[in-house]
């Protein structure tokens, strides 16, 4: 009864301080002490600091799997380390680090989670008051005493840790107090001892306490006790369940995590998480998932600059926390580029530290699976031409005599996806005998074209007597192809790797799990007959997209096959791999005052309605204004209408007409649909103005007869493709004869237009010489530079 009326007491306190706004208290079930499901969140914004409740509901007992159910994490520790807490000098505390973190838990406790802290920092806090004190007494014995002006050099004693804790945990609760309430949340400290986890009525009452405080939407701060707790002693315990002592706060941090049968355990420590060897080791990985047994393949290095226990202690910690249902992650809580949203990112999912798992999984890691890719695809580019290209050969064949299976599959896929994609997107996703005989037809043309496209000498000079240098094309090394509802995609990219001697990651859409199975399956048969089947992985972990953009260590390239709104996602968390690709397909079509009637009418329809949701469809049509009122424009418009496509009227269009279509929201649109933008223009200059302003670089086509405008617009716009009297929709590396494409670039640098086997391919110097050193080309040396060009061997064109 008493801990109501104080629940309604302080409840109306909290109106009073924040009038307007709604109580945060969630409806629980005392018994399970969980949100009910039918909890209603609102999005709500305090302190100009936006969040969303969200319902969370999960029963205790399992610690979660994978990374990705770390989103469902009700009740959360999160233990600061000493190095993440103090300054590098161990004398004060982190201060904009620390409201970093308490920005972060502040967040997720505002969306409805239950938020608990573990903290170090009051002994250096302390150290600080009590160095400052010391210089302040010294100073003015020393005045008194000397008489002079000038103090003599003062030592600082030694400060014993107790006191600096008692001196410092009472500032260091005030500054959490007042970072918090910015957030407009209550925070409230515990301190314990080991007793208090030993005696029983003690671990009831601070069970009880806790539970309290969460239940009033108020963070409780827990440190251990440092003012009295004896001298750490080594470890003897941590050998299951029922035993823990704490030591430091990690062991603190487990103990509670466990007893408060919390879903997640946030270790933040100064290392990126968990390495296989010491971290600052040349040969040092960080190990994304831990689990229980893998101890002992890892070597710990030292303690950290400060705190009790090392990287060990926190391993023995985690996985005590883990045995008793709770899920750890153990990150860097000091790198200035992460520590601002670590602990957001961690609770999303994200690949960040070392994870603690129970369950391993049934394949090979993303990491390991990239390390496979790079040993294969160097041994794919040893093998001679001819080898490459019957793996090729090989392939194409089984497209065409798995058919039934291949189609089985994808057919399991559309059934799935019915209901839940778009139109386009099941187009997209659906595979035909037609469409499988034209992928083993470019896969042959791939075949056809590889004969020397690795290793083939571009240029050579002599650069002295018996000094020659070339320059070959080699693989640009390991790809990442990551494509959305297209299984036809599969075997084409990977055709393109075999033939570039490249390695290759795929990660597909999970609505054509089926499709990609068996395709990759059919392609590593067909690596298989020359040993290289771990040459091309399909990647079916739950890794998420901007994960694997992370791995800038293994992946060289990512190119994206999909929507522009997903080349946009991956262009934005690529952090140091290269990406090729557009993010959208915005092409034009000027039709010319001198236009022939038949053919602009056929190269509309074929650019627009043959395949709209295709990248290289036409979306802006461009009318000279000489044609108004013709019948050449009123043939295309009535050959709209047929084909039911919307149209948008641009500003100067509507201006011309009485009662337009709907006026264009932007000129700058990529439909993807039956929908079609008209504008008009005075000229081909402003044609070309237009195409540059509001275009993207795609595919861009002139409709004339007057050879002379036709090559002024060839020559002047400034697009990867450029046409003349010829449908946007050639923009294809199928068409282009490459056989396939593994995109549309618009870059401006390495590749660019559709990407075939030679946008795969880089290249490297090859220098042979003969005891040749720099100082005989000095001024007084015996040799002279020649730089001749040597004739290059003839390329293979059959």
């Amino acid at each position: 009864m008493l801990s109501q009326v104080y629940r309604s007491g302080f409840q109306a306190f909290r109106q009073r301080l924040l009038p307007g706004v709604q109580s945060t208290a969630l409806s629980r079930s005392r018994a399970t002490d969980r949100v009910q499901p039918s909890a209603i969140r609102h999005v709500r914004s305090w302190s100009n600091i936006p969040f969303i409740t969200v319902p969370l509901s999960r029963t205790h007992g399992k610690s979660f799997a994978h990374r990705s159910e770390l989103k469902h994490a009700k009740r959360i520790v999160v233990k600061l380390g000493s190095a993440v807490v103090t300054r590098g000098d161990e004398c004060g505390l982190a201060l904009g680090r620390l409201a970093s973190i308490v920005e972060q838990v502040s967040v997720l406790q505002n969306q409805g989670r239950e938020m608990m802290l573990v903290t170090s920092g009051a002994v250096a806090f302390g150290k600080q008051r009590l160095r400052h004190e010391i210089l302040l007494s010294q100073s003015v014995r020393q005045a008194l005493h000397s008489g002079q002006n000038q103090l003599k050099e003062m030592a600082i004693p030694v400060l014993e840790a107790r006191a600096c804790a008692a001196a410092g945990q009472s500032g260091l609760m005030a500054l959490y107090e007042a970072m918090f309430t910015q957030y407009s949340i209550c925070a409230a400290q515990i301190l314990v001892t080991n007793l208090d986890f030993h005696d029983e009525q003690k671990r009831r009452n601070l069970n009880g306490t806790l539970h309290e405080l969460l239940r009033m939407n108020i963070v409780p701060i827990v440190n251990t006790n440092d003012a009295v707790v004896p001298p750490a002693e080594p470890n003897s315990d941590l050998q299951g369940v029922n035993v823990i002592s704490v030591k430091d706060n990690d062991s603190l941090a487990a103990r509670l995590a466990v007893e408060m049968k919390t879903d997640l355990l946030i270790v933040l420590s100064d290392v990126e998480g968990l390495f296989d060897s010491p971290p600052g080791s040349d040969d040092a990985k960080l190990i994304d998932i831990f689990y229980p047994g893998d101890q002992q393949s890892v070597t710990f290095g030292t303690k950290s600059r400060v705190g009790m226990g090392g990287m060990e202690a926190k391993v023995k910690a985690a996985l005590w926390a883990l045995q008793g249902g709770t899920s750890v992650v153990i990150a860097n809580g000091t790198h200035p580029k992460v520590s601002g949203h670590v602990i957001t990112d961690i609770v999303e999912g994200k690949k960040v530290g070392t994870f603690f798992s129970e369950v391993k999984p049934a394949g090979p890691t993303v990491e390991q699976q990239g390390e496979m890719a790079r040993a294969g695809g160097r041994m794919l580019a040893t093998l001679e031409p001819e080898q490459r290209a019957e793996i090729i050969h090989h392939l194409a064949d089984l497209l065409t005599d798995q058919r039934d299976e291949i189609l089985l599959a994808n057919k399991k896929d559309l059934e799935e996806a019915e209901g839940r994609l778009a139109a386009p997107l099941l187009k997209r996703l659906s595979l035909s005998t037609s469409k499988l005989n034209s992928l083993a037809i470019g896969l042959r043309q791939i075949a056809a074209s590889s004969q020397d496209s690795v290793g083939r000498v571009l240029r050579r000079t002599r650069i002295a007597k018996n000094l020659e240098l070339e320059q070959v094309t080699v693989p640009i090394g390991v790809l990442l192809v990551i494509f959305e509802s297209r299984p036809d995609c599969l075997p084409q990219v990977a055709a393109l790797a075999i033939a570039s001697g490249n390695g290759l990651l795929l990660k597909g859409g999970k609505e054509a799990t089926h499709s990609n199975r068996i395709l990759h399956l059919l392609a590593q048969e067909a690596l298989s007959i020359h040993g290289v089947k771990e040459a091309i992985q399909l990647v079916n972990t739950r890794e998420e997209v901007e994960d694997l953009c992370r791995l800038d260590k293994m992946i060289d390239l990512i190119i994206p096959r999909g929507s522009s709104q997903l080349v946009r996602d991956i262009q934005k968390a690529a952090k140091g791999i290269p990406v090729m690709g557009h993010s959208e397909g915005i092409c034009h079509m000027y039709v010319d005052s001198e236009a022939s009637v038949d053919k602009a009418t056929r190269l509309v329809r074929d650019s627009k309605c043959e395949y709209p949701a295709a990248c290289n469809a036409l979306e802006t049509l461009l009318i000279h204004r000489d044609l108004l009122r013709t019948p050449l424009f009123d043939q295309i418009i009535d050959m709209l209408r047929v084909e039911q496509v919307k149209i948008h009227a641009g500003p100067k269009f509507a201006s011309y007409l009485t009662f337009s279509p709907s006026e264009v929201k932007s000129l700058r649109t990529e439909y993807g649909d039956l929908e079609l933008c008209i504008e008009v223009v005075d000229s081909v200059q402003e044609a070309i103005d237009h195409i540059h302003k509001y275009g993207s670089s795609h595919t861009d086509v002139i409709v004339t007869e007057n050879e002379k405008t036709a090559e002024f617009f060839l020559q002047h716009v400034d697009s990867a493709c450029v046409f003349w009297n010829a449908s946007t929709r050639f923009s294809d590396g199928y068409r282009f004869g490459l056989g396939a494409e593994v995109g549309i670039s618009t870059s401006r640098i390495h590749a660019r237009g559709p990407v075939g086997l030679e946008g795969l391919l880089t290249t490297k110097w090859l220098l042979r010489g003969q005891d040749h050193v720099v100082s005989d080309f000095s001024e007084h040396g015996s040799l002279k530079y020649l730089h001749e060009n040597l004739p290059v061997p003839q390329r293979n064109t059959n």
